[in-house]
């Protein structure tokens, strides 16, 4: 298993417990976005930056991946081709993505957007905060317990 990091929206305190995670268990982690970041020196972790245009982190994830691969992502249609795929998906709340409940996920993804643009609502997701992380690293911890199994 290695764990894709779609790194240009992934907030830091969840980059923080990927670094652990991955030092933890002995899990390559890669990083993927399309400016500078920094990141602690080691074998287990990269830095993969593409160039900056609509997608091109997802896609080079998406190309990159295989079944058993774990992408930590908000981005829905991205969890979804990863799920394609054969991965699994998480998002930096501790939502998991499954294919039981990615298309409902992309519905209201859809939805939502709609509704946006057609101004009837405003806003997004909320600020991230302590619960959030709370949940991520749960549900992470979650995930890496059964892969060692």
């Amino acid at each position: 298993m290695r764990i894709f990091i779609d790194a240009d929206a992934c907030p830091k305190p969840v980059r923080e417990i990927l670094y652990k995670a991955g030092t933890r268990f002995s899990i390559e982690l890669i990083l993927v976005a399309n400016q500078a970041l920094q990141i602690p020196q080691s074998p287990l972790i990269r830095l993969l930056q593409v160039s900056k245009g609509f997608d091109e982190a997802d896609n080079e994830i998406v190309r990159l991946l295989v079944a058993g691969d774990l992408v930590v992502t908000s981005d829905i249609p991205l969890a979804s081709d990863a799920i394609a795929k054969g991965a699994q998906a998480l998002n930096p709340r501790g939502k998991l993505y499954t294919a039981h409940n990615i298309q409902q996920q992309l519905a209201v993804r859809d939805l939502m957007s709609h509704l946006r643009d057609n101004q009837q609502i405003s806003g997004g997701a909320g600020v991230y905060n302590l619960q959030d992380k709370a949940n991520f690293a749960n549900a992470l911890d979650k995930l890496l317990a059964q892969a060692r199994k």
